[in-house]
Formats: C-alpha cells, structure tokens, sequence
C-alpha cells in the first residue's frame, strides 16, 4: 500500500481488528468543532452532469513509480475446527446493547448503479443487491476484516468432530420490519432455500448442497425448535465455505425475510417491498434512479442515527462528485483521481484501508463439460484464439491458447495501472482471489510487463496479424473499474488485437454468463474470500457462475481441496489449484485497490464503517454519526 501522501483533509482508517498486526494510522486535520446536523438534503438534482471524462487510455510504458511496501493483511488464523480435535462451538454474542438512540436527519449516497431493487433472495440475481442486504437485510454471520466469522442473526453454531453435523442457534430477539413479528429457524430455512431455488446467483448451489435442497440425499436440514436447526451431511463441510455464503453485506449473500409475509402477498409483491430484519426498511424506490430506507427504531443491534438513508444511482463520476461538492450528497462511491478535488471540499474527510477489492479478467469460451442434457453449450466456440479444441494440457493446440493468453497478459502494465488509475493507492496482483492471503501466495506468481515478448508470442501461436475479441467491464461501480477495463483494451490493440468494448451494467450482463452465452473477456472486481479455494469453485463445470475457463484437470483438484477439513491440507491444495490455473494462464488478476471513502461535512468520518465483509464499499451506514 502505498505512503498517505500529506494532505489537509485525509484520514486513513485501518479496522481494528488488525490493529495486533498494525499500527492504526489515523491523520485528520480541519475543524473538530461540533456543528448541527444540516436540514435533510434534497435528492440530488437531475441536472446535466458535468463533461464526462474521456475512456481512460493505456498510459505510456514507463519504469514503476517507488512505492511503500503493501501492508499484509495478517495471516488466516488455522481454523478453530481444523483436525484434530473437536470443532469449538463458538459462544453467543456478548456486544453490548447500543445506546438509545434518537434518529433524525438524512443520509445521502451516490453510488454508480444500485441496479434493480430485488428483496426477496429468490428474485436477487444483481451482486448490487448488497445495499440491500447490509442495510434492509442480516445475514447469518458478518465476516470481519481478520476473515474471521463472527455472529449477527446466528448465536452460535456448533460442528461435530467429523465435519458432518451443523447446529445453528439463531437470536430470539429479532423482530422483521413492517409488523411481520418474530424470526424464527423456520424464516431462516425459507430464505435459505428460496436463494437457491431463484439459482440466479454463485452461492445458491452451494448453499444447496449444504442444506439439501437439491434432493440428492447428500444432506439434509431439521427445525428442531423456533431457534435451532441442525444440517446434516454426507461429506464434510469446512467453516470458511459454509460462512462464506452465510455472511451478510456480500453482494451475494443470504438476508432472512419474513415467510408470512410472501405467504400473504406473494414473492413478487413482497419482494418490492420486503419485510427483512436490519437497522434500515424500505420505503420506496425507482429502479436506476434512487432507493430509500428508514431507520428502524429500537433495533436489535443498532438504530441508525440518521432517520433516513437514500441511494442514488448517478454513473457519472462529475456528477457524484459534483453532489458532494454541493452537499447534496454526503457520501459517495468515489475514483481515485477525484481525490485532490473531494479534499478540497470543505470539511470533507477521506477514510482509507487496505484491500478494498481485486480487479481481475475471465478469459470465457473454454467450457469444458456439457449442459443437463447431455449436449454442449450453443454458445461454446473453441475456434477463438484464447481457447482450445484440445483438452490435453500437453497437445500443441492446448499449449498455443496458453501462450495466446499469456502473451495477453503481459501486454498489461500492470504497475502503470495502480499508479496511474489508482493514484498508488494499491498493488499489483496477478492471480485472483489471493487478495488478504498474500502471505502464502506463489511468489512467481507475478506478470512481467513486455509488449514485444508479447507481439512475438502471438506470431510464433499463428496470430501475428491478430484477432477479434469483446471486452466488458463488468460496471459494478469499484474503482478504476471501466477505466482500467479500457486500459487493458488498448494496451491489447498495441499488439495487434482488435478489441470491442462492450459497456454494460453487470445486471444486464450476467445471464450471459449464468448460462454459458458469453464469449469474450470480462473486467471484474470482487472482494477477499475467507479462503482463496472458495473462489476457485467458479471454475468448476458445475458451479452457478461461471469464471468461464474449465478443464477436467482444474475439476479434480478444486473437488478433491474442497473436501479437506485440515488446514495444512486445504492451503497445500488452493496451491495446486491456483498453480494450475497460473501456469495455464487460466484467469488473471490486474490489481488490489485499497478502499476510499469521502465523508461530508455533515457526517463524523470516525464510525465503523464494517464489521462486516464485502470491502468494495464500506457498509454499517446505521453506525453513522452526525458531525
């Protein structure tokens, strides 16, 4: 990560729970003074935004800038369930009940695309559903930013010594919104197999096959009280994959809802207007506009402080910034090159953290494997230059598609790309879904930057008068996001590959990818996984989601790592796994950006912005104060 560059108005916040591993920096400056929180501020006017800034350009090759070493996330603590010995329960929570709390005032926050409000989990398929689910929605258990579980709608949660039995005790406390009354285990299971019959999103056919709604007698679940159920399966469940699904504020996880409540409406009707657990209900919303929550008094965990909170969908950057700049927006999804004009703002306090999320590309088209029926995806197409017809890791055809997609990586500067896009404000990275596990990473794992090397590999692969191929930013609203998408496109046209970009809200594009359909090369974020194997799943040919690259090799050691229950065996397996993947050029990652978070001058930068786990943007808006 690199050094906070001295500034007037900036914060950097690191989470307390590394404070063992780090010193907690913490620089602010400006005016402490308290001052009234300022009348609730209007929906931002649909005004014509300001210019747009041109599509970002592959910037010109140059040595990299110096840099402070990045800060390691600390090192995964060994499972508590890690054999041998018997799994530890872990003790229902003890946080203290919070202060009352009068609500008042109006919390704004521009975000690039809130997508379409879905509030039921059997209708959500838009990862940006995470606004909902960490304000609307709880989940089972929230992920801190050690990667450790701790609880929210789960008290507790016992394993048996052999990895086959789950008991999960669930609050008693906890009232749904809108008047729907208590939750109870019966909630929890209807939610659960709601998400995975929808099958819209990655985690709903593994939370599938843990609970046993898929009927194929691998496992099943028992509502043994209003507050208790047990699962039971026929082969081991680890606690980072069943928790990794299970925990709130992820832009794919499970939200308890009320079942009487879309017993009595229907899904449909309830899901526009859902009756969920968390500090925030929905008021109303307009897809592609704005969606408003209010606080919910006397909640169980936290009343907000602020009596409403609004998201507005604004996809223009000037414009978000230019919300700030007015005040009409307290907060809001923020570039990195708008930094120096967001500390200009008077007032405005910028929060920063390591590992915000990491930037990747998914090389589709190799679908190995076949649909239901038996038959090949329509859409497979193993012509392209990146793909191979032949799936022998030793044939000349598979290896010219390797080189094809190596020399597609290292035609990436990809130290240019965090100093210029994201003002050094992250590292390079070049296998996903390593992000916070670094300490265990390959160290040859790691891209060179070299554009001729790359120009010779495609001709000595029979490409050197090039190829076709579609981009598309997958435009979920992290950072750098489409500009680092555009950069990668033309740091490919100089050598040779004719790129299409395709701009597309990730919505939109995604069940393209469900269901096999799409054929290019996607730009995507996603934040840290509890354990780097977890998301090595969407490579198997049987995952919901595709990362698009599969190979029956890749199977094999995803299936056989998934299985293991010690510690010592999972991490030597995600090795193999990911080692694979490396030297077949597979997938790739471009970077890991730290998170930034602009604060306004109504608003007390210094809350806790997560104990929770999605880091693309900071969620507990409830936790925040007025300055």
């Amino acid at each position: 990560m690199s050094e906070i560059r001295p500034c007037t108005k900036f914060i950097r916040h690191l989470p307390r729970a590394i404070v063992l591993l780090f010193v907690v920096l913490l620089f602010a400056c400006g005016s402490s003074a308290t001052s009234e929180p300022a009348p609730a501020a209007k929906a931002p006017a649909a005004k014509a935004p300001a210019a747009k800034a041109p599509a970002a350009k592959a910037p010109a090759a140059k040595a990299p800038a110096a840099k402070a070493p990045a800060a390691k996330a600390p090192a995964a603590k060994a499972a508590a369930t890690a054999v041998p010995g018997r799994p530890t329960p872990l003790p229902q929570a003890t946080r203290a009940p919070a202060a009352k709390v009068t609500s008042t005032g109006t919390l704004n926050h521009g975000v690039a695309e809130t997508g379409i409000f879905q509030g039921h989990p059997s209708e959500v398929s838009s990862p940006r559903i995470q606004y909902m689910s960490s304000s609307v929605g709880e989940g089972l258990v929230t992920i801190g930013r050690d990667l450790q579980p701790n609880p929210m709608i789960a008290v507790s949660w016992d394993v048996s010594e052999d990895f086959l039995e789950w008991t999960w005790k669930i609050r008693d406390d906890v009232e749904f919104h809108k008047g729907y009354g208590h939750m109870t285990t019966e909630d929890v299971i209807y939610s659960m197999k709601g998400f995975y019959d929808g099958a819209k999103l990655a985690r709903a056919g593994i939370l599938g096959n843990y609970y046993g709604f898929d009927d194929k007698g691998d496992s099943s679940t028992t509502i043994v009280d209003d507050y208790t159920y047990v699962v039971k399966n026929s082969k081991p469940w680890v606690p980072a994959t069943v928790n990794e699904f299970s925990r709130n504020a992820a832009g794919v996880s499970v939200w308890i809802v009320s079942k009487k409540q879309s017993d009595e409406l229907g899904v449909d009707k309830a899901s526009v207007d859902i009756a969920s657990t968390g500090p925030w209900e929905v008021v109303d919303h307009v897809s592609g506009s704005y969606w408003r929550f209010k606080a919910v008094e006397n909640h169980w965990r936290q009343t907000p402080y602020f009596a409403e909170l609004n998201y507005w969908s604004i996809p223009e950057e000037a414009a978000r910034v230019a919300g700030f700049q007015t005040g009409n927006l307290d907060m809001f999804t923020m570039a990195f090159d708008s930094l120096p004009t967001v500390e200009a703002v008077e007032g405005a306090v910028v929060t920063g953290w390591p590992n915000g999320g990491q930037a990747g590309l998914n090389f589709y088209g190799q679908y190995y494997g076949k649909m239901k029926d038996g038959s090949d995806y329509p859409a497979y197409n193993c012509e392209q230059a990146w793909v191979s017809c032949d799936m022998d890791v030793e044939s000349e055809e598979w290896a010219k598609a390797v080189q094809v997609r190596k020399a597609m990586n290292i035609a990436i500067d990809r130290q240019t790309l965090v100093d210029e896009l994201l003002s050094g404000f992250g590292r390079t990275q070049s296998v996903r879904d390593w992000m916070g596990h670094d300490h265990r990473q390959n160290p040859e794992w790691e891209y060179p930057y070299d554009p001729e090397l790359a120009k010779q590999m495609l001709e000595d692969a029979g490409y050197g008068d090039g190829f076709e191929i579609t981009l598309t930013p997958a435009i979920r609203g992290a950072p750098a996001e489409v500009e680092s998408c555009h950069a990668v496109a033309n740091y490919w046209e100089k050598i040779g590959i004719s790129v299409k970009i395709q701009n597309l809200p990730y919505a939109t594009i995604r069940p393209e990818l469900i269901t096999r359909q799409y054929n290019g090369i996607t730009c995507l974020t996603v934040s840290s996984r509890l354990s780097p194997i977890i998301g090595a799943s969407n490579y198997t040919t049987d995952s919901t989601y595709s990362y698009g690259t599969h190979h029956p090799k890749l199977d094999e050691l995803i299936w056989h790592t998934q299985k293991q229950v010690a510690q010592s065996e999972i991490e030597a397996g995600e090795l193999e796994v990911y080692n694979f993947i490396w030297e077949n050029s597979m997938a790739a990652s471009l970077y890991v950006h730290d998170g930034l978070w602009p604060a306004g001058p109504r608003i007390d930068p210094v809350w806790e912005p997560t104990d929770f786990s999605d880091m693309k943007a900071p969620s507990g808006f409830e936790y925040v104060k007025h300055r």
